[in-house]
C-alpha cells in the first residue's frame, strides 16, 4: 500500500503542473513527470501513464501496456485514486469513440519510430483458427507494408495503433493473433480498421 500512497501523494501535490502544461518550463515538466513515473514504477515497473490535457480539464490514464497479467495492478491503483478537481483518472486506454476523422480521411498520420501510418488507410480481414474456432484473429492490411516489412518496429507500431483504437482491454482479451500484410488494389471483403471495435462487439456477442 505504501507505494500506492506515495504515487497518489506525489500526484496530488504536483498535479497543477500537468494542468498548466503550456505555462510550465519543459525542464520542470520533465522533472515532475519523471518523478511521478518513478513512484509508479516503485509500485510496478511495467505500468505506464499517459496525461491528456484539454482546455478546462485533464485525464490521467494508467496503462498496463496491453499486458492482461497486470490488469489487476492497474485496477487496484486506480481504485485508490483521490478525487481531484478538473482531473479524470482512468484505468486503461479506452476505445476511440470519435471515428469521424477516420471515416472522413482527415486523421493525421501517426508516426512511430519513423513508421508513418494512418488508421483511415488501414484495413483488416478476420481470420479463424480451425483448432480454436472461438479465437478471433485479424490480418491488418497496410498500403505501405512493402516499405516497412523489414522494420523490427512495424509489429509494435501496428499493435500500438490498434490498442489505442479499440482500447487496451479489448486488444488483450478479444484478439488472439494478428498478421500484417500488403493492401492490394483489388481485394474484396476487407473492412476498415476503424470499424474493428464494432466488428468485435458484434461477433463476440453473437
Amino acid at each position: 500500500m505504501n507505494q500506492i500512497t506515495n504515487f497518489w501523494n506525489d500526484f496530488q501535490q504536483n498535479n497543477f503542473v500537468f494542468l498548466l502544461l503550456t505555462e510550465i518550463p519543459k525542464d520542470e515538466l520533465k522533472i515532475q513527470f519523471d518523478k511521478l513515473l518513478y513512484y509508479l514504477h516503485q509500485y510496478n515497473k511495467d505500468l505506464n501513464l499517459i496525461i491528456k490535457n484539454k482546455k478546462t480539464n485533464a485525464e490521467l490514464i494508467i496503462t498496463a501496456n496491453g499486458n492482461p497479467y497486470l490488469f489487476k495492478e492497474v485496477e487496484l491503483l486506480v481504485h485508490h485514486a483521490p478525487v481531484l478537481e478538473r482531473w479524470k483518472i482512468t484505468a486503461f486506454l479506452q476505445p476511440e469513440t470519435n471515428l469521424d476523422k477516420y471515416e472522413n480521411g482527415t486523421d493525421k498520420p501517426l508516426d512511430y519510430y519513423g513508421i508513418s501510418l494512418r488508421i483511415s488507410e488501414m484495413y483488416f480481414i478476420p481470420l479463424e483458427n480451425p483448432n480454436k474456432p472461438a479465437d478471433l484473429g485479424i490480418r491488418v492490411l497496410l498500403n505501405n507494408y512493402i516499405v516497412h516489412k523489414e522494420d523490427p518496429k512495424l509489429k509494435e507500431a501496428v499493435y500500438t495503433h490498434i490498442e489505442h483504437l479499440i482500447g487496451e482491454k479489448s486488444f488483450a482479451n478479444d484478439i488472439a493473433f494478428i498478421q500484417i500484410a500488403q493492401l492490394q488494389g483489388d481485394q474484396e471483403d476487407i473492412i476498415e480498421l476503424y470499424n474493428l471495435k464494432s466488428y468485435i462487439d458484434t461477433e463476440l456477442n453473437n
